[in-house]
């Protein structure tokens, strides 16, 4: 039984993204154009102009894709208490889906004049500003807020500055997890002791 138009549809769309973003990642997003992208495919660009109008739409559909454990991510996380349990589970999670959407932080950090004021630039910010708000959610002292943002900005390290550590990416991915969770275990609830004032 053959597949559906749709599901082909489907298939190609995805070899597209694929292959889009290798080259992406290989030459860089401004020096890919879509001729060069039909060519790996081995198609017309007229066939490519299908599916995607420019690279923006495919750059779009891969963060998408990329971006959607994310999505759920803070979708889960929104419907947590903001206990600190929740926050290490929240980091967790989000290391690795970090982890798996490399390729775009990649692309992003190349080309950062370019995409900067692209929609897939403000998605990414929106949804790095939803995790961090997440992370900071609850009644925390000064000195915890400073330990959770500090945590937070070693995942992300690992995707803005791949090839800044030795390893393999996993490695890499693992290791600064780990350094966020010491440094999030440090965090504790504010004390209960009345603030000293000027006079006092």
């Amino acid at each position: 039984m053959g597949s559906t138009p749709q599901a082909r549809r489907s298939d190609t769309r995805e070899r597209i993204q694929k292959t889009a973003l290798d080259l992406f990642v290989s030459r860089g997003y401004e020096k890919t154009s879509l001729r060069e992208i039909a060519e790996e495919l081995g198609v017309t660009k007229a066939a490519l102009y299908y599916h995607f109008k420019t690279k923006e739409d495919i750059l779009s559909a891969i963060s998408r894709d990329l971006g959607r454990p994310v999505d759920e991510l803070i979708a889960w996380a929104e419907e947590q208490p903001a206990t600190m349990e929740t926050k290490r589970e929240l980091l967790r999670r989000y290391s690795v889906a970090l982890g798996a959407a490399m390729p775009i932080y990649h692309i992003l950090q190349e080309n950062q004049a370019t995409l900067r004021d692209l929609a897939i630039g403000q998605e990414l910010r929106d949804r790095v500003t939803s995790i961090s708000r997440l992370m900071h959610a609850g009644d925390l002292a000064f000195d915890c807020h400073a330990r959770v943002a500090s945590a937070v900005m070693t995942v992300h390290f690992g995707a803005f500055t791949p090839d800044a550590l030795n390893g393999t990416p996993e490695q890499r991915r693992e290791a600064l997890l780990d350094v966020a969770l010491e440094t999030l275990a440090g965090v504790r609830a504010p004390t209960a002791e009345p603030v000293p004032t000027a006079g006092g």
